[in-house]
């Protein structure tokens, strides 16, 4: 196959715009880990709870659900898995 300015051109514009999609479709199915797999628990180990863990993303006010970097779903500030890392 003989490589000629259009042909090179026509994938110099493709491959951008391709690496960007399967980038965004590697971050999807790789994002967080479930529930189960990391024993999650709506009730505290102790004093570690996901309140005072770093991966923790609050939700509206101190009591209810928000969300994790790590786990996927509604987490409970109350619960716990062991991904739990303190602040």
């Amino acid at each position: 196959m003989e490589l000629n300015r259009k042909t090179f051109l026509r994938c110099t514009v493709a491959l951008p715009g391709l690496a960007a999609g399967l980038s965004g479709l590697a971050r999807a199915e790789g994002s967080k880990a479930s529930q189960a797999s990391m024993h999650y628990q709506t009730s505290p180990n102790g004093s570690a709870h996901c309140a005072l863990c770093k991966f923790f993303i609050p939700g509206a006010n101190a009591t209810a659900n928000g969300s994790c970097q790590i786990v996927d779903g509604s987490i409970s500030p109350n619960g716990y898995c062991i991904a739990y890392t303190a602040q």
